[in-house]
Parts: C-alpha cells; sequence; structure tokens
C-alpha cells in the first residue's frame, strides 16, 4: 500500500524540480519532454501526437462521439497534449468538461516551445492552446462555449472524486519509475471517479497494472499499442 500524504511524495518533489529536462523530438515529428537522469519522457519517442491519438482519443474518446457532452479527468496534464488534441477532435460535436491533474505543472518557456499547434496543422485554435495553459488553476475556466477546462494541482493519490467522469486518460510517468501511481489504491480511485460504465484508457500494459485494475473492480481489456508499443489497456467500470 502506498503512503498517502504530502510528506510521502515532498522528496520526490525537490528532486525532480531539481533536475534537468529538455525538449525533444519524437519520431512523428511532435515534441515531448525528457528527464535525461530518469531516462524518462513525457510522451513515447515514437510519436507523442500519435501515441495520444491511438491511446486517448481512438480507443478512449471515440467511444463517446454520438454522446451530447461528457466529462473527461486526465491524470498527468503534463504539456496540455491530450487536453488540445481533445478540444480539436470535438468541435462542434460534444460539450466537454475537462480535468486535468498535475502537481509538477511544466514551465512557460517550456510551453513555447511546444510544436503541437503546427504538427496538428490548428493554427486557428493557438491561442486556445495558449489559452490551456495560462488560464488560473483550480477553477472551470470556460476555454469556449462547448468546451471548460479545470487544472488542478494535486498528487494523484489524493484524488476523492466520486461519480463524476465517463472518461479517465491515465497517463502518469511509467510503471518502472513510479510503480505506486499503477496501484490497485490508485486504480480504486479511479474506478470510484468514474460513473456507471465510465472508461480508463491507458498507453501501459504491464500484468501488475492489469491485476491491479481487476482487483479495483474493473473490467479489462488489452488492445493494440500505438506505433512501437504491443498492447495498451482499457478498464470499464461495469456495474
Amino acid at each position: 500500500m502506498i503512503k498517502k500524504g504530502l510528506s510521502f511524495l515532498k522528496p520526490f518533489f525537490m528532486l525532480r524540480n531539481q533536475m534537468k529536462r529538455e525538449i525533444i523530438i519524437t519520431n512523428d515529428g511532435s515534441t515531448t519532454i525528457r528527464i535525461p537522469e530518469w531516462d524518462e519522457n513525457y510522451h513515447s519517442t515514437h510519436g507523442a501526437i500519435q501515441e495520444a491519438k491511438h491511446v486517448f482519443i481512438k480507443n478512449g474518446l471515440g467511444l463517446f462521439q454520438n454522446q451530447y457532452s461528457i466529462s473527461i479527468l486526465e491524470i498527468g496534464f503534463g504539456t496540455g497534449l491530450n487536453a488540445f488534441i481533445t478540444f480539436l477532435e470535438t468541435l462542434n460535436k460534444e460539450k466537454v468538461n475537462y480535468v486535468g491533474v498535475e502537481a509538477y505543472p511544466i514551465s512557460a518557456e517550456e510551453v513555447l516551445q511546444m510544436n503541437y499547434v503546427s504538427e496538428l496543422q490548428a493554427a486557428d485554435f493557438k491561442s486556445i492552446f495558449q489559452t490551456m495553459h495560462n488560464c488560473s488553476w483550480e477553477i472551470d475556466n470556460l476555454i469556449t462555449a462547448k468546451f471548460s477546462l479545470t487544472k488542478r494541482k494535486q498528487f494523484f493519490q489524493d484524488i476523492e472524486d466520486k461519480n463524476q467522469f465517463n472518461l479517465i486518460y491515465f497517463d502518469a510517468f511509467g510503471f518502472p519509475l513510479q510503480p505506486e501511481l499503477w496501484s490497485e489504491v490508485i486504480f480504486k480511485k479511479m474506478y470510484e471517479a468514474l460513473l456507471p460504465n465510465g472508461v480508463l484508457v491507458t498507453y501501459a500494459c504491464r500484468t501488475p497494472i492489469r491485476k491491479a485494475m481487476l482487483t479495483a473492480g474493473f473490467s479489462v481489456e488489452k488492445l493494440p499499442g500505438a506505433p512501437g508499443k504491443r498492447e495498451m489497456l482499457r478498464a470499464t467500470k461495469r456495474l
């Protein structure tokens, strides 16, 4: 069982903020952030955009394309890529309530180096991407009439939402680096945060992760992974 509370993560917080971070180009031309000392990246080096589209849009958001409105919780707001692609994919479609949880926001300088607007050919919405990063934390920001965004500076184990979301994008750092974020304790919180028949999607597909999801109450299926990865997981809250 993981320990709860900020004291447990304080050393990790200090370490992470002291480490060098660099911007790299992934194989599909889109940027991501790399932490060399951990050999860890915010997105797949095989392609940040193509991974986001495959895991979170095709196998997550795509299940709700005929729904009038949708509430999404993102675990790891990071560079804002998943939120921005979700905005683009739901234009003139769903009404979206988007909540992004991120304990360590990226800097304004790093935001400027993200090339998602150009790579997604979304120049008309450059201001939307900037607003997503510049808007206030801890409040509901109306990005457009149909897309609201709440950014919460919060540790994942402190999430206490109940029956709030249709979909969870689970985009935490990898299991080898932070296995406690992929535990039964965390997935039980995710299960409780979802509405009945809600769905959680993630890029990962390790046996301990699948077992933790099952123990938390989810029905779990393996799906083909994004380019460069064999499999991914999708978990559903069946009642």
